[in-house]
């Protein structure tokens, strides 16, 4: 579903060369109008199952969670016509564009700070650097908030692993019908299964727990309620077409 969506080309920032470059932000948020999901971390479900549904999807030997943004490929319901973002909460993948973290060489605990090259500019935006070179505020700002979101990554990432190696995880699909009659649906993605958690050892049930893992599970399964709101969106959306 989501990988590194929004950014075409992403560019290491180097203190010499980007000395005098300013960060020109989108102004809205029309960068992320062909997607149909993004990716989640665990801290994020308590607000994000309140707007979207949160599901699983399999990426190689990992499990990642993302929220569903649209039915159908290319399509965002949460962005308007002029771009503006209709939920009243951004994912914080979202909120990190034009930023991102890469990893350095081999080294999974080293990173670089790189930024989407199209929104380099010389004249209009933030300053990264000062006048004497050293990191601005607002590029302070932006590597904290990244560091933030990678370790609510890895946290996130170890909550899936365990679900999954408890055998708590199952394959579904979502349909919803339109007003017209018709029939949109989800291809298969992963959801905890209710059943499967309510038959785990009370040893593995207090690990997730003292975890904190068990909020996220629940996030997770009330957002699932949400697959109608997101017909609801798309007829209207018809309507005004």
């Amino acid at each position: 579903m989501a990988e590194l969506l929004f950014y075409k080309e992403p560019v290491a920032l180097n203190r010499e060369e980007h000395k005098s470059m300013k960060i020109n932000a989108p102004a809205d948020f029309s960068y992320t109008r062909e997607t149909n999901s993004v990716v989640l971390t665990g801290v994020e479900f308590a607000k994000a199952c309140r707007n979207f549904p949160i599901v699983f999807t399999r990426n190689g030997d990992q499990v990642i969670p993302v929220a569903v943004l649209g039915m159908r490929d290319n399509e965002n319901l949460f962005v308007d016509k002029e771009g503006q973002w209709t939920a009243s909460y951004v994912p914080a993948y979202i909120r990190r564009y034009p930023f991102v973290l890469a990893n350095r060489g081999d080294d999974q605990d080293q990173f670089l700070i790189c930024v989407e090259n199209s929104a380099l500019q010389k004249r209009r935006g933030e300053a990264l650097f000062t006048k004497e070179g050293e990191e601005t505020e607002y590029l302070q700002n932006a590597t904290r908030f990244m560091q933030e979101y990678h370790q609510g990554f890895l946290r996130t990432t170890a909550f899936t692993k365990k679900l999954d190696e408890l055998g708590l995880f199952q394959e579904m699909n979502a349909r919803v019908t339109r007003d017209d009659e018709s029939s949109v649906v989800l291809g298969q993605f992963l959801s905890v299964n209710e059943d499967a958690l309510m038959k785990l050892t009370a040893t593995a049930a207090d690990e997730l727990f003292r975890a904190g893992y068990l909020g996220w599970i629940y996030a997770h399964l009330i957002s699932m309620d949400l697959f109608p709101e997101l017909a609801r969106i798309m007829n209207e959306r018809g309507e005004a077409a």
